[in-house]
C-alpha cells in the first residue's frame, strides 16, 4: 500500500510475510505492527480481502510499511503471491504461519469436511507456507552477512497441539501436525541457518475473535487473565533476534493465572 521504495537497511534486515491476518485486534496484525515499527517491510495476507484492507489500512496509519495480498495458505499459488510481494521489497526475512481458527463439535456429529476445512488451514497451509518461504529463507545465508540479520520461520501454535480435548478432534489434528512439522523443518533446515520456532499459545487471546464471541471472558479472567496480543508479539520478536548459539525451537505462552 506503500511505495515500493526501500531503503538499504530495510534490504538488509529484511521483510516479513504474516499470513493469516484478519481483525487490527488480532495477533497477526500485533505481529506485522512489531516488526513493522522497527523498519521491517510488512506483508499481511489472509482470506478476507474487506477485513485484510481495513487492517492495513489502520496499519499503514501507524507508520508501517505494508502490503495486503488477499489469499488462502491451502492454496500454493496463493502463498507463493506473498512470498513474491515480500520479496520486491526486501529479501525475505521472516515468515509467520498465523492460523487460529477453530470449531469445537462432538466428534460423532463432525462432517469429514470440517475436519479436512481444519487441516488445510493449519497442517497444509503451513506445508505451504514453508515450501514457498524456505528458499527465500535460505538464500539469506550468504557469506558475510551477519547471523542476526538472519531467517526464521515462526508457527502459531496452541495447547491443541500438545493434547486433544473432546470435542476438539479436528483442531487438535490439524495443530498436532503443524507441531510436528516444525519440529522437522527445525531439525533440516535449522543447521542451514533458519530458525524454525513452533509457538504454543496455552490460553485466550485477548483480540477480537475471543471477545466478540465470548465478551464475559474478559471480566471473569480477571487482569492479565487473557493473553495480550501485543505481548505476544514481543515475544515473536525476541525469537528472531536470539543468539543462534541459543535458538528456541518451541516456546510455551500463557497467562499468569492459567491452569496447565
Amino acid at each position: 500500500m506503500t511505495s515500493n521504495a526501500h531503503n538499504g537497511s530495510s534490504a538488509l534486515q529484511g521483510s516479513i510475510v504474516v499470513a493469516c491476518v484478519g481483525s487490527i485486534r488480532g495477533l497477526g496484525a500485533a505481529v506485522a505492527r512489531r516488526f513493522g515499527r522497527e523498519g521491517y517491510p510488512v506483508v499481511i495476507a489472509g482470506r478476507n480481502a474487506e477485513k485484510l484492507l481495513a487492517t492495513a489500512l489502520e496499519l499503514e496509519a501507524d507508520g508501517i510499511h505494508v502490503h495486503a495480498v488477499p489469499g488462502d495458505v491451502s492454496k500454493p499459488d496463493d502463498v507463493r503471491r506473498f512470498i513474491d510481494v515480500a520479496e520486491e521489497l526486501a529479501p525475505l526475512a521472516i515468515a509467520v504461519h498465523n492460523a487460529g481458527s477453530n470449531r469445537p463439535a462432538p466428534f460423532l456429529e463432525m462432517p469429514q469436511e470440517e475436519f479436512e476445512v481444519h487441516w488445510r488451514e493449519h497442517a497444509l497451509g503451513a506445508f505451504n507456507l514453508a515450501r514457498a518461504a524456505l528458499p527465500a529463507l535460505l538464500a539469506r545465508q550468504e557469506p558475510g552477512l551477519p547471523f542476526h540479520h538472519g531467517a526464521s520461520l515462526f508457527f502459531t501454535g496452541a495447547s491443541g497441539s500438545l493434547r486433544g480435548k473432546a470435542n476438539f478432534a479436528a483442531f487438535s489434528a490439524a495443530k498436532g501436525a503443524l507441531r510436528n512439522l516444525s519440529q522437522s523443518l527445525a531439525r533440516e533446515f535449522g543447521p542451514q541457518g533458519v530458525h524454525v520456532a513452533h509457538v504454543v499459545i496455552d490460553g485466550g487471546i485477548e483480540g477480537e475473535r475471543l471477545l466478540s464471541s465470548r465478551p464475559e471472558l474478559q471480566a471473569t479472567r480477571g487482569a492479565d487473565g487473557l493473553l495480550n496480543i501485543d505481548a505476544i508479539a514481543e515475544a515473536y520478536w525476541t525469537l528472531h533476534h536470539q543468539h543462534r548459539s541459543a535458538w528456541t525451537q518451541e516456546l510455551d505462552l500463557r497467562p499468569w493465572s492459567e491452569n496447565f
